[in-house]
């Protein structure tokens, strides 16, 4: 239609023209004819150069022939505010969750003021603007209204912010305008726009509206600025001197007066345009003009009408019934430049929706250069030689907000749980595990496979990507072990700073596991030494005349069947019952716990002072990542979760046979507090700058030995996509050992508790580890490797690779597709990697890639990125893998998942249950936990519970010796060998090599 329309006027513009000066009612009827055209060609791809010239034709003739014409700023802004609409319309059709949103700050209750804001939320809501008001008091304060604006210029979903002007006295306006950031600063007030629109070239990221609004006016009315004299009449920061900027902008020679200026009349009588903006009513008279000029008038001024019912009507700055009868184009007041100022921060707020939009498509990591060495240094020399960003960079890179992240030092911080409510509304971005093969003590590199994939991804593919890792205990790191932040070029830095303390997660989990074992101590020694009466006293106290029970209590009250809230209400028997937990020494598996390799403290007695008289009881410390309270920490989806769970956690039994939790001692809530820093995932980087999750580090042998749910889902959701064909990042997490115990651990128990499903699953295999499971001779720790692991020995490959065959099956059981990493190193032959990679294929494996990582950090990991992601796109248009399923159903009993586990996973012919396991497998089921997921704890170094057994064994029976509990971490776990959940110390261990500097710098850890 509009096409017809153009080639109509095109066609009739000549004949309409010859009648134009002989007409006057053909003059206006041309003028609104082509008033209504420039409206539809407007919403047109491209604009006709003839039409503004024949439109200003037609301007310059009228100017002889009629009064002046309204330039009707209402229309135009209900126009404005119309394609606003569909524009937001159709880029909703591509982008859903494209919506543009504005935050009003109104301080006070000025009639005029909230008059104002009424039209501002009208105009945004019909343009289909999410436009929210927010009202403070007139005396709130200037600091807290900076701290609101600090809080809105960090929220990605406001793309606007507009404080309503004029404040109260005692806030400095200027202050708080300049507060507002570029992005959001749809008024145009602050520093760097008003700075950008002053200066020749400027490039402002918002025109303050209303000049913006004069500008539109007279840019759809048709009429040309350039070469034209042009005064404006006013000289405010608001609207005088940026019209004046904008005028000169479009090659306009400007003067800039104001009420004191000499010969103004004189001035003005020499205008083409007039732009009165002085807040006197009627000041420019009409004999002041030049004919035909045109005028603007942005005053807005009240003065006495006794014929309005208010006593008042508004008008402008300029004489309205003088100055029509000489000009050629005039704005009315009102329905003139007002409406036309709402419409431009409207469309103000379209553009930073839009801008934003834009900048987040193209967000990326900028990777940091390596430079590589040959031979590879030392890992600690690694990590010195590379200067880090400042974390900060890290977090804004990765789509976090100022808010959601908090700095510890320069170059680690946590990350807020507050980000999951941001970001709810994407889809997850591709989950890819890391397990291995059966490894030798030596390790396979499963860390280092985990950070060199991710470098590949994100520094050399350009996708967005995470690794998400364990934090190490200092155990290791100054034991036999060393660090765990990766090695050679693919690792996590600086690694002094992630092999020691970090943030204190580990410390604040050793602070909660000691409060409770203390309070445990406590509770049994002041129930062994006071009578019921003083007991329900002490622990339910009249506080200024009030007794009141605690929430924990009422839970306990809950749990005995007592319904009362009421202290004073409790009968003796029942104050007996609620004060008496009664626990059975014998039953308590609560244990302290050190973050540190303490082999005499396996076993200790406690009780031994003089003031416990006689109460004395053995029991040991573990380390303190063996510690429920980690397993609880990488497990839980929130805080409340995590709050549960501690309370939950089940320290003894009564000796009625009762489990005694956290919450029956009164601790979780404390417990809680000690930890709720540390459910915060934190953040880091790898060598070449890309962004890592370190969080939690439970106990690889009697937990998940992997890293955190919450790091999980906040990664997954800063990888994910808001619309459908958005590329997604990657999220690359490990789980400890071999998959067979850290992957099936990982599926069965974490899974089951995230509702996450991996994309892929990556198999990490080494010539080394095969060749020990072909029948290759022992290998220690420190000791020089055999000839048979330096030399090419394709046959002893061939053989050991039944055992990486097995791990893909079992990964394969689960529905998810299997990468195998050929972790290379420089001792590997061409043949050797060639059986591994045939093995696995044959085995079901998707792909089979060599990888260099630990030499060329991401670039040496290339190939296996691009594998992963092509093996990961099977699930593009799926929610969830619908392969995937868990190995059991978790309503059965606790021996028939132990069953399956050693049968499917093991290759077992079943299991053995010892009397004591068969006793505590009876015990929790009597008590109600039969139906928790379980794991058992056994080697490493087999697939079996013995050691010694190498490749696939067959035919052996796993031995249950014992089974605990770790009810609030959800699971139970069987013991089938003797697991030392606080190690010891070698001969020399690692922490006699570790050395600080002059300057302070760690040497010596690895």
């Amino acid at each position: 239609m509009c096409q017809n329309l153009i080639r109509w006027r095109l066609k009739y513009e000549n004949i309409l023209w010859s009648h134009l000066l002989a007409n006057y009612t053909t003059s206006l009827v041309y003028h609104q004819l082509l008033m209504t055209m420039s409206r539809l060609v407007r919403r047109l791809p491209g604009r006709i150069p003839t039409f503004r010239v024949a439109h200003s034709l037609s301007l310059s003739a009228l100017r002889h022939y009629a009064t002046a014409t309204n330039i009707d700023g209402k229309q135009m802004a209900k126009d404005i505010r119309l394609e606003l609409h569909d524009e937001i319309k159709q880029i909703q059709a591509k982008k859903p969750h494209f919506q543009p949103k504005l935050i009003i700050i109104q301080v006070g209750e000025r009639p005029d003021s909230s008059a104002y804001v009424r039209m501002k939320l009208k105009a945004a809501r019909e343009a289909q603007i999410d436009c929210e008001l927010r009202k403070f008091s007139e005396d709130m304060a200037e600091d807290h209204l900076l701290e609101e604006l600090d809080i809105l210029n960090d929220d990605p979903s406001v793309h606007g912010i507009l404080v309503q002007l004029p404040l109260p006295k005692h806030i400095n306006e200027t202050r708080i305008t300049d507060s507002v950031i570029t992005a959001k600063d749809v008024d145009g007030f602050g520093p760097l726009n008003v700075g950008e629109l002053s200066k020749r070239g400027g490039n402002p990221a918002f025109v303050p509206c209303t000049p913006k609004g004069v500008m539109e006016m007279l840019d759809r009315s048709g009429i040309e600025l350039r070469g034209k004299n042009a005064v404006v009449i006013g000289r405010s920061d608001i609207v005088g001197t940026p019209v004046a900027s904008l005028l000169k902008g479009a090659d306009a020679t400007v003067t800039v007066c104001h009420r004191y200026t000499e010969n103004l009349p004189a001035i003005v009588k020499n205008a083409d345009v007039v732009v009165a903006a002085i807040g006197a009513p009627n000041f420019v008279k009409g004999e002041w003009l030049k004919p035909g000029a045109v005028v603007v008038d942005v005053g807005i001024n009240y003065v006495k009408d006794e014929t309005k019912k208010s006593g008042q009507r508004l008008v402008g700055d300029v004489d309205f019934d003088s100055a029509k009868e000489v000009a050629s184009f005039i704005t009315p007041v009102p329905g003139g430049v007002g409406p036309m100022t709402v419409a431009m921060l409207v469309n103000n707020v379209v553009t930073a929706a839009k801008r934003q939009s834009l900048e987040q498509q193209k967000m990326q990591v900028k990777p940091l250069p390596l430079k590589l060495r040959t031979p590879v240094p030392s890992d600690d020399a690694i990590s010195r030689a590379q200067i880090p960003k400042n974390v900060k960079t890290v977090a804004k890179e990765a789509g976090l907000t100022e808010h959601e992240f908090e700095p510890y030092g320069a170059y680690k911080g946590k990350v807020s749980l507050t980000t999951l409510d941001r970001l709810k509304d994407r889809k997850d971005g591709k989950y890819v595990l890391v397990a291995g093969i059966t490894p030798t003590p030596l390790g396979e590199g499963k860390s280092t496979t985990t950070v060199g994939l991710v470098q590949a991804m994100c520094a050399h593919l350009g996708k967005l990507a995470f690794a998400n890792v364990r934090q190490p205990s200092m155990g290791p790191t100054f034991g036999i072990k060393g660090g765990a932040a990766g090695g050679g070029y693919a690792q996590v830095i600086p690694m002094d700073e992630f092999n020691m303390h970090l943030t204190g997660d580990i410390h604040a989990i050793s602070a909660a596991t000691n409060l409770l074992a203390a309070a445990i101590d406590t509770r049994m020694f002041h129930e062994s030494s006071q009578k019921d009466a003083a007991l329900y006293k002490r622990l339910v106290p009249s506080v200024k005349g009030k007794r009141q029970f605690i929430p924990s209590q009422l839970q306990r009250l809950e749990k005995l069947g007592i319904n009362k809230t009421n202290p004073n209400d409790l009968t003796d028997e029942e104050i007996s019952k609620f004060v008496r937990l009664d626990i059975d020494p014998e039953t308590i598996t609560w244990k302290r716990v050190v973050d540190c390799n303490d082999r005499l403290l396996r076993g200790i007695t406690v009780g031994e002072g003089p003031s416990e008289k006689g109460r004395t009881r053995e029991t040991g410390f573990d380390i303190s990542v063996a510690s429920e309270c980690m397993a609880i920490l990488a497990l839980s989806n929130s805080l409340a979760d995590m709050r549960r769970r501690l309370g939950n956690m089940v320290v003894a039994s009564s000796r009625e046979g009762l489990p005694v939790t956290c919450d029956d001692i009164g601790a979780g809530g404390a417990l809680t507090a000690l930890m709720k820093d540390a459910i915060k995932p934190n953040l880091m980087q790898t060598l070449e700058g890309t962004p890592v999750f370190v969080h939690a580090g439970p106990f690889a042998n009697i937990s998940i030995g992997a890293s955190s749910v919450l790091a999980d889902k906040i990664a997954l959701k800063l990888a994910g996509t808001k619309t459908k064909g958005d590329e997604p990042g990657y999220v690359v997490t490990e789980a400890g050992f071999d998959f067979t115990m850290g992957g099936e651990r990982f599926f069965n128990i974490k899974c089951r508790d995230s509702g996450l499903v991996p994309d892929a699953v990556v198999i990490v295999a080494t010539v080394r580890a095969l060749k020990l499971h072909g029948g290759g001779p022992e290998v220690k720790p420190g000791a020089q490797l055999a000839p048979e692991y330096q030399n090419e020995n394709v046959d002893l490959v061939t053989a050991g690779a039944k055992n990486l065959g097995k791990q893909i099956e079992n990964a394969r059981s689960f529905g998810v597709p299997v990468v195998v990493a050929i972790n290379q190193f420089a001792t590997d032959t061409p043949a050797e990697i060639e059986a591994i990679r045939t093995a696995a294929l044959k085995a079901g494996a998707a792909e089979a890639i060599v990888s260099n990582h630990w030499e060329k950090g991401g670039e040496g990991a290339i190939d296996l990125a691009k594998g992963v992601v092509k093996v990961c796109s099977q699930t593009d248009n799926v929610e969830k893998n619908p392969n995937f399923k868990f190995l059991y159903d978790i309503d059965t009993s606790a021996e028939e998942k132990l069953n399956t586990i050693a049968k499917e996973m093991y290759g077992a012919k079943g299991i053995e249950l010892s009397p004591l396991a068969r006793k505590k497998i009876d015990t929790y089921t009597a008590q109600g936990f039969g139906n928790l997921p379980i794991c058992i704890a056994k080697t490493q170094y087999s697939l079996s519970h013995d050691p010694a057994l190498k490749g696939v064994p067959k035919d052996f029976v796993v031995p249950i010796r014992d089974v605990r509990a770790s009810v609030g971490a959800g699971y139970l776990y069987a013991l089938a060998a003797d697991i030392m959940t606080i190690p010891g110390l070698p001969t020399r261990p690692g922490y006699m090599n570790v050395e600080v500097d002059s300057k302070g710098q760690i040497e010596g850890l690895f």
